[in-house]
Formats: structure tokens, sequence, C-alpha cells
């Protein structure tokens, strides 16, 4: 198979960034260091190219009814132009993926997906519609998406487009032209919690809206940001990453996403997450700080009493807290804020505590 390019592989090259593998394409991780670019879309405005995402698109008279009982939030309360973060869940309650529910009208939805799951999530959703017959169209490869997060992206991409962008809130999305291209979806939202768009845009014309939004950004020495920064960005907002902090055998209730978890709506496996809910929790991710000097990674154990009771999830160093932040899975009970765990880092038993979502 080897790995895939997306449609901007040499603007990146060209830009100097380190690409990497990542979920089976070939991603920019950082053109400067980690730290400027994580900086740079907290204070002022970077941009991403994100199209290794996926963008499936479920069209016709059931698709609400397949969107509605293959994800766990409940896709009744969307209306035209509005955008729900969901689940979609396997037949026990664990997680397949985590993914965006867009509602273009009432029988057409978009559903965007973890680049690494495209695969897994799409042979999941065929395999539910063998009951509903909805249309479904698998176009990851016609989008690119970049996201222009910070708290200056307004100020660039308003100069690119007629719709008023301060007046799309958040969670919701136009689709319009942007810098000259007709169909585009901007969409305000973001994995970084500085505030920004997502703009989808058609492969053929990536390059020239890439483009745009750069030279719209020069005044606000806007810079393209890599893998990297946006993995500590999205860290510090305790937001989780697939194969990381959830997967399928962790459930939504556990992950701290019970605000996205209706089984009311009678999704698929809601029954299971009923059931743990009855039942009580036996784990939980929590977020926590570092008291001691030490950086904790994924994999690394998380001790109470000198005993393991689970593993960080996702760790780093916070830009903004210049301290060692991480999540991981305690035993329910030892999840409240305040509670003092220890981190192994190079075998050494490190004091850090538990603290309250997000870290900033």
């Amino acid at each position: 198979m080897g790995t895939k390019k997306i449609t901007l592989y040499n603007t990146h090259k060209n830009l100097g960034a380190k690409l990497i593998e990542f979920a089976g394409y070939e991603m920019p991780v950082r053109y400067s260091s980690d730290i400027e670019e994580h900086m740079k879309v907290r204070e002022g405005v970077g941009i991403f190219d994100v199209s290794h995402m996926g963008e499936f698109w479920i069209e016709g008279e059931s698709a609400f009814d397949l969107v509605q009982y293959a994800t766990s939030n409940d896709v009744s309360k969307l209306s035209d132009g509005k955008v729900q973060y969901s689940c979609l869940p396997n037949d026990q309650g664990g997680i397949v993926d985590d993914l965006l529910v867009y509602r273009i009208s009432e029988k057409s939805y978009m559903l965007v997906v973890n680049a690494s799951n495209i695969e897994k999530d799409w042979n999941r959703l065929v395999d539910l519609n063998n009951q509903f017959g909805a249309k479904m169209s698998n176009r990851s490869d016609d989008y690119s998406l970049f996201a222009v997060q910070g708290p200056k992206a307004i100020e660039v991409l308003q100069k690119l487009s007629s719709v008023n962008l301060d007046e799309i809130p958040y969670y919701n999305f136009r689709i319009d032209e942007f810098a000259k291209k007709s169909g585009v979806i901007i969409s305000a939202t973001g994995y970084t919690g500085s505030g920004g768009f997502e703009i989808y845009v058609k492969n053929e014309d990536a390059k020239e809206v890439w483009d745009a939004i750069m030279e719209a950004g020069q005044n606000f020495q806007i810079a393209p940001i890599g893998l990297g920064a946006r993995d500590t960005l999205r860290l510090e907002m305790g937001f989780c990453l697939y194969g990381n902090d959830i997967n399928d055998t962790t459930s939504p209730l556990e992950a701290g996403l019970a605000w996205i978890t209706k089984p009311d709506t009678n999704f698929v496996a809601s029954e299971f997450i009923v059931k743990q809910k009855e039942e009580g929790l036996k784990r939980k991710l929590v977020g926590f700080k570092m008291l001691e000097r030490g950086i904790p990674r994924h994999g690394y154990d998380i001790e109470i009493e000198n005993e393991i009771v689970g593993q960080v999830t996702s760790g780093s160093q916070s830009p903004v807290l210049k301290c060692g932040i991480g999540m991981g899975y305690v035993p329910f009970g030892n999840h409240k804020a305040g509670t003092e765990i220890f981190i192994k880092v190079r075998n050494k038993s490190l004091k850090a505590e538990i603290v309250k979502l997000p870290f900033i």
C-alpha cells in the first residue's frame, strides 16, 4: 500500500516541514519548533493541513436513522448548519472512533472521522446501514482540510469571505464561497481550544486556497503548524486523541464523554452504556499535572500508594504552563481533583496531582 500523500505534500516540503508517516499519510510534524508553533496558535494564528481526515456523506430518506443509530449523541438536536461531536460505539459500548457529525440538510450528513480509522469506520457504517439503506459515499480522497486556529484566525479569514464569520457560532458551519472558490465548508470548529475555523475544500482548489490564506495572514505573521503542536494544543484542552485516550475498549462514560452519550436515542449498544451507568464505573480518564520535574509520556505507569493503577495515555510538557501534564485512567474513586498520584518517569516515581480539565 505504502503511505499516501496529501494534496499539498510538495508545498509542505518546500516550506521545510519535517514529514513523518502518520495514520498512513506523509504528514508535516513540524516546520520550526513545537513550542514556537504551539505559542503561535495560542497567541496569534496558525494554519494546519489536516487533509488526512476522512469525510463520509450519508444521504437519502434514511440518512438520519442511520446516523442516529450509529452514533452516541442525539442527532435530532441538530438543525441545518450545525455540527455535533460524537462517538461511533462498537457492539460492546467501546469506541470505534470519535467523530464530527455535520447536518447539511434533513437528508444529508457529513461525518468527519480520524484518518487512522477511515477504513474501520466505513466498514462499520456499511455494516449498520444494511438495515437502513441510506446512500453512503466516502469522499475522503476528494477533500483537503485546513484548520486555521488562534485568536487572530477570524481577522485573517474574513478577508477571503463575504460571510460574516463573527456570526457563525462555535460548532456551526456555512457552505459558501471562500477565496473565490464555491462550495467551501467554513466550519467554526477545531482541535486547539484557541478559536478559529476548519475549511474543507475540494482537492483541486487546495493549493489556491492555502496560498490565499497564507497571503491574507501575512500581516498577522501566520505560520504553518505541524502535528507536534497540534498534539500539545489539544492536550492542554484535555481533548481526547483516538488510539491514545480512547479506543475500542474504553467506554465514552469512562472517558468523560457522557455529555455526548445519549442512550435514550437507542443507539447501537446503548444498553451496555445504561448498564455501565447503573453498575458504576470502574475507572475514569483524568488529567494530571506534574508537581516534580519530569515529562510524562504515553505508556508510563501511574501509581497510587506504590501500586500501579494505570498508564499515561497522553503526556507532554505544556508550553503554556511550563510543566508536565498528562491524561490517563485511574480507578474510580481515585479520580477526584487534588488526588496525589505518582508517574514512573525513567524508573523514578515523580509526584503529580489530578486536576480538573481543561488544563488552561
